[in-house]
């Protein structure tokens, strides 16, 4: 094969692994169970896949989706999209065939990579013939006992690798799109987030710059692919030459039996994972120079615990949103004085707090959080409304600049004190944080009103100790119905995963509250299901 010879300065995604391939070709680059990748032979895989993917007769910018655990295949998959002048769709693998089926309309993938099992999944009931434009799909697992499936070319991992021949990849630049990351809309179904090669490549330098990654590192990655805090991790490690591994974990003891293992030097989770991972022993973590929390406020009972457990381990503090990959970060010397703040910007990005008229607020106003510079996705797949509401120009001030940056409106509400740090007040939309995830509300009520069981339904999210959020459940069954939680709630496990399944179902006969507008009064629902709360918690006591 030819040599990769990448640019001086990585300016597309996959330069970050072939720059690392040829500055240290015989670095561990991936490892997954017990198996480990060079980075010259993942940046060969990385080309061998681009060619294949080129071969399937895939033009500039299509979407190539991969819905798999985190295994080698899926990340020589997602990168080769990225090195072929492709867009790559990491899918996570918990959710059900209906969101699987979305995402893959939505975005018009053409070609998927998956196991035979989901594919076993997906092609049930005719599911897959939805998808108009998928013409071919690649399995990484074995084929025996694979049926045919309706209008799509299915090809063997392997065959698909071997039958590839070199070929010239499509004329990309660093704005062009890279990736497609669903994420939970307040309107219902995943909207999908467009990141661009120069999002994805300034972000992981970004990131390795201030956690001060160096090739020695040993990134463990136990986060969703699909997940922009998971994917940093693999962009993180190949941006400085460090090794990503990879981790399916089943129980929360297996995380910390990997970090000892395999000798893991930086471990991110979420606050849900961290309030788990505190409670147990740390036998042996002497290599865990850092962690590092996001996609919620770890609370300071956790904090500490960790910090007891972990005393010579750094925690890093951070604040993102898949719309600007990565906006904050708290330096771990300034955790003792204010353990609540995200932090100030990161590098190479402008972290502003505005009042609704565009104006900067005072220290300690709240306001709205808005990210400026070169972190800022593209906007929102095939919905510019959304994308315009979301996306708006952030005028120069000064009045220099003859042309608006444009910046992300965050929907987030923070203030900001004397000293430029950052502290977060709530969201300003009605989305839920449940385990690390954003949850629609409209996304549980549409399968609860599919049912046919329903009048009225409301998803809410309630404070969790575990969870940060669960989600509960009001809804007012039919009159002519007779049916009650226990239906409902398998309806919900057939086709919701199970992070979006409600823990707690609330039967009322009455129409629920509406507010002056006529919309369900979601403010006044939630008021009293806590109400609820405390007055059985007082019971209890």
């Amino acid at each position: 094969m030819t040599p990769i010879v990448p640019q001086l300065v990585p300016q597309l995604l996959h330069d970050l692994i072939y720059q690392s391939a040829y500055r240290m070709p015989q670095r561990h680059a991936l490892a997954h169970d017990g198996d480990v990748l060079t980075y010259d032979v993942l940046a060969g895989q990385v080309k061998v896949a681009a060619d294949a993917w080129l071969g399937a007769g895939m033009a500039r910018g299509e979407r190539v989706a991969v819905y798999l655990e985190k295994r080698e295949e899926a990340v020589v998959a997602m990168f080769g999209a990225a090195a072929a002048g492709l867009v790559f769709v990491p899918i996570n693998p918990v959710l059900k065939t209906a969101q699987v089926v979305h995402i893959l309309r939505d975005c018009n993938v053409r070609l998927l990579v998956t196991s035979p099992e989901r594919l076993a999944t997906l092609a049930m009931d005719g599911e897959l013939a939805k998808c108009a434009d998928l013409h071919t799909v690649v399995l990484a697992g074995p084929l025996a006992g694979v049926g045919p499936v309706e209008g799509v070319r299915l090809l063997g991992w392997q065959a698909a690798m071997q039958g590839s021949s070199p070929r010239a990849p499509h004329a990309v630049i660093d704005a062009d799109m890279a990736a497609i990351l669903y994420t939970s809309g307040s309107t219902g179904r995943p909207k999908g987030v467009v990141l661009s090669h120069r999002n994805l490549v300034a972000g992981a330098l970004s990131v390795s710059a201030y956690l001060h990654n160096v090739p020695e590192d040993r990134i463990l990655c136990v986060l969703p692919l699909s997940f922009d805090y998971g994917l940093s991790q693999l962009t993180t490690a190949f941006a400085v030459g460090a090794c990503a591994v990879l981790q399916n974990h089943l129980l929360v003891r297996d995380v910390i039996e990997t970090v000892a293992r395999e000798r893991i030097t930086g471990l991110a989770a979420v606050p849900p994972l961290w309030i788990q991972l505190a409670a147990l022993g740390w036998s042996n973590a002497r290599h865990l120079r850092y962690i590092t929390n996001s996609g919620g406020v770890m609370q300071r009972s956790t904090l500490q615990a960790l910090q007891a457990a972990l005393p010579r381990t750094r925690v890093y503090l951070m604040y993102g949103l898949t719309e600007a990959f990565r906006s904050t970060y708290l330096p771990p010397e300034e955790l003792g004085r204010r353990p609540d703040s995200i932090g100030k910007a990161i590098p190479n990005a402008e972290i502003l707090v505005l009042r609704p008229d565009g104006s900067r607020c005072a220290p300690d106003e709240p306001g709205e959080l808005v990210h400026r510079g070169a972190l800022v996705s593209l906007g929102y797949w095939n919905d510019p409304a959304r994308t315009a509401q979301r996306f708006r120009p952030l005028r120069d001030p000064s009045g220099g600049l003859p042309l608006p940056d444009m910046a992300v409106w965050s929907g987030d509400t923070v203030r900001v004190d004397t000293e430029g740090f950052l502290y977060f007040i709530g969201r300003s939309d009605d989305m839920i944080k449940t385990s690390g995830y954003r949850v629609s509300p409209s996304e549980v009520e549409e399968v609860v009103y599919d049912t046919g069981l329903v009048a009225e339904a409301v998803a809410i999210g309630m404070p969790h100790p575990l969870l940060g959020q669960s989600i509960a459940l009001v809804v007012c069954i039919k009159a002519d119905i007779d049916a009650g939680e226990t239906e409902l709630l398998a309806a919900c496990r057939r086709t919701l995963p199970s992070y979006m399944v409600p823990l707690q179902i609330e039967l009322r006969d009455e129409p629920l509250p509406r507010n002056p507008n006529g919309k369900l009064d979601r403010v006044c629902i939630a008021t009293e299901l806590a109400a609820g709360v405390r007055a059985a918690e007082q019971v209890a006591s």
